[in-house]
């Protein structure tokens, strides 16, 4: 049992939520998008969501420049 996390194979964990797979993963950017098989999650929900087993996860970093 294993997702896929920015094209990097990690193992599954029963019951974790976005909020627990970026915080496993040390993604601790504060403005973050978070794709599960290419659907964007809302942030106000990442503590909610349960990541599935065998899905592909993208985080992407949101960057401002000026």
């Amino acid at each position: 049992m294993s997702i896929e996390v920015n094209g990097r194979k990690v193992d599954w964990v029963k019951d974790e939520t976005i909020q627990h797979l970026l915080r496993r993963m040390r993604y601790t950017f504060p403005l973050v998008v978070v794709k599960i098989d290419e659907k964007v999650v809302p942030r106000d929900n990442f503590s909610e969501i349960i990541v599935p087993d065998n899905s592909k996860i993208s985080v992407i970093h949101m960057i401002s420049g000026g």
